[in-house]
């Protein structure tokens, strides 16, 4: 089970949600900057290296948190939202950094992946809790 042999799993999952969250915040401050400046970054110098690193960070969290909600069985989460969680994240971490962004699409896509990653870290704080 989950929480017999693969306790490091669950911290690592913790901290790799936890590592999302604090980007997605930053990415947030990132898009309102870029808006109200006008001004792009560097793609090579900013945005693909940082994008690079969401992305390993992202597909490390995408696996855990599936193989957790298989185990652990969420009643409010499942596979195709932290897919979609996943693809969102990809999506902002490199639309943060130019001003031509949509803003709905990319406030709606944020929303969304804040609204799961908070889900998850609910669900296994509860789980640790039983």
């Amino acid at each position: 089970m989950w929480s017999v042999y693969t306790l490091s799993e669950s911290t690592e999952l913790r901290e790799l949600t936890e590592e999302l969250v604090e980007a997605a915040e930053y990415l947030l401050k990132a898009f309102h900057k870029a808006k109200e400046t006008g001004e792009q970054e560097d793609f090579y110098q900013t945005v693909r290296p940082y994008a690079n690193h969401i992305k390993q960070l992202n597909d490390q969290w995408n696996e855990l948190a599936k193989q957790w909600i298989s185990v652990n069985k969420p009643f409010y989460l499942n596979n195709k939202q932290v897919d979609t969680a996943s693809d969102h994240i990809e999506v902002i971490s490199i639309q943060a950094f130019f001003p031509q962004t949509s803003k709905k699409r990319f406030l709606d896509a944020h929303k969304s992946v804040v609204y799961i990653l908070h889900a998850l870290q609910e669900e296994i704080i509860a789980t640790k809790e039983i």
